[in-house]
């Protein structure tokens, strides 16, 4: 089934609280700005943050930033800076980097099981900045209690080149895709890297659904090689993927492919 929408939160079928984590390349914090700033309209109460590292300047782009260096202070940050006119973003320690430390799992978990939160978006691994990557040994982090984990590859990768321009961790990319360094980045190959178990959903806990957003579709001039790749993903026959969204984050238009019922 196809449709068109505007609204992320309708693209993405959330339900009245949910725990999102956001993985892979193409725009990961610009989605989490916009899905933040279109719920908090709605009247919802969200928080961001991330189980990695962001760049200080990106954690203030929310109204509020919150540092809980120590999980146990949760409740007293939470009195700073949770209301429904403005969403804040929770990070541990500003780095000398000039990078905010992401907070554990375990925090991750304790704010969404707190009945005040409503939405909590995290993201799970970074990119560097690419619009392609495949996670490492330690990525992504994610918490147990996520209800919905969103991985992300910007369009521009789509008939790219396997090189260090395109993707972050080229030799992983190169372990779930099978292609060697400089081949030609096919659909097959790049739904590997959504469906591989060492792929971008590595870690998903078993009952959060699965959403892959292919971003960034005004980068591109024709979408034929995208829409080969959606359905490749919508019809795989292990039939993890909840849903496949094509679009732009930035334009705010997404293409919604999702399974038949049978």
């Amino acid at each position: 089934m196809r449709k068109k929408v505007k609204s992320l939160v309708e693209a993405l079928a959330l339900g009245a609280r949910e725990h999102i984590a956001l993985v892979g390349g193409g725009g990961k914090t610009t989605l989490m700005f916009a899905l933040a700033d279109e719920l908090r309209r709605n009247g919802k109460r969200v928080l961001a943050s991330t189980t990695t590292k962001v760049w200080h300047r990106e954690a203030l782009e929310y109204e509020k930033l919150l540092l809980v260096e120590d999980d146990g202070d949760w409740k007293n940050k939470k009195a700073e800076g949770l209301s429904i006119e403005s969403p804040a973003f929770v990070g541990k320690s500003i780095l000398d980097t000039g990078k905010v430390e992401g907070i554990s799992a375990a925090l991750a978990d304790q704010i969404f099981h707190d009945s005040t939160v409503d939405y909590l978006v995290v993201e799970a691994d970074g990119s560097a900045g690419h619009p392609l990557k495949a996670p490492a040994e330690h990525e992504p982090v994610i918490s147990s209690s996520v209800t919905m984990v969103v991985a992300m590859m910007g369009l521009e990768a789509m008939s790219a080149r396997l090189d260090e321009a395109t993707a972050f961790r080229v030799e992983r990319v190169r372990k779930v895709t099978g292609l060697e360094p400089g081949s030609i980045l096919t659909p097959k190959a790049l739904a590997s890297v959504f469906l591989h178990p060492a792929g971008l959903f590595k870690g998903t806990p078993g009952g959060s659904r699965r959403v892959v957003l292919l971003n960034k579709g005004d980068l591109i001039e024709e979408d034929r090689n995208a829409e080969e790749l959606a359905d490749i993903l919508v019809a795989d026959p292990a039939n993890k993927i909840d849903r496949v969204i094509l679009g732009s984050v930035r334009q705010g238009v997404y293409n919604v492919r999702t399974r038949m019922a049978s």
